[in-house]
């Protein structure tokens, strides 16, 4: 397998990246019409993280972490590593040494397709990292892949610069021309949202706020005292 390492892709406006950490994954993959969202397999391994910053991707080989080596190199400030590789995986291909490395060099975190071990260390160290498998099994550094080339994850396209928000409900990507336009689309949801809830506790219902009671007519979904559904039971036995 061959492979490139692409130097100096564009990336989104940091203004933009940090406009976005301030929202959840799920308020930013309801803002772009529910699109974005990494499956629900991403899990992290901490709680209470929340990390947005523009991605640095990797495609490897299954079992072999040469290209996260070489990806190093790529990552600066602000940066996320996002690994996957050509075919399904759960080696450890990442680790404490790796997350030395990267943290040394303002990366943000990981969002790994594959393996990740050292969890605690990772923990206790204070790099957010969200993966696939945690699996203590080692790789090899022997097969050539790419470093900065668009790349699928769960049914999702990351091109390098593309920002990654992540946190405990999943992983999110929004595209890097398109940052500034979904920041502004989650604050207007989010206001939105502060309203209701604002509403809900005054005591308002769903039902009520969101005109639903004539959804649940329209679908024949009736009222029935619990007397006149026992009737209804013995009438249909």
């Amino acid at each position: 397998m061959s492979g490139v390492i692409v130097t100096g892709p564009p990336k989104a406006d940091a203004k933009d990246v940090e406009a976005l950490a301030a929202f959840g994954v799920a308020t930013v993959g309801e803002a772009m019409g529910r699109t974005g969202l990494l499956g629900p397999d991403i899990r992290p391994i901490q709680q209470g993280v929340r990390v947005a910053g523009t991605a640095v991707t990797v495609l490897s080989w299954p079992g072999d972490n040469l290209m996260i080596h070489a990806a190093v190199e790529q990552c600066g400030e602000g940066d996320i590593l996002v690994v996957t590789t050509t075919s399904p995986s759960t080696d450890g291909m990442f680790g404490e040494l790796f997350a030395t490395a990267l943290q040394r060099r303002g990366v943000r975190g990981l969002i790994i397709n594959a393996g990740i071990r050292d969890t605690q260390e990772l923990r206790e160290m204070g790099f957010a990292a969200w993966s696939r498998a945690v699996h203590a099994q080692g790789t090899v550094k022997a097969t050539g892949g790419s470093v900065n080339v668009p790349v699928a994850v769960d049914g999702q396209v990351i091109r390098p610069g593309d920002v990654i928000l992540a946190d405990d409900d999943g992983v999110v990507v929004v595209p890097r021309e398109r940052a500034r336009a979904v920041a502004e689309a989650s604050e207007a949801r989010e206001a939105k949202e502060a309203g209701a809830r604002a509403a809900f506790q005054d005591g308002q219902l769903g039902l009520d706020r969101y005109g639903l009671r004539d959804t649940l007519k329209n679908l024949g979904v009736s009222y029935r005292t619990y007397e006149e559904y026992l009737a209804d039971q013995e009438e249909r036995s």
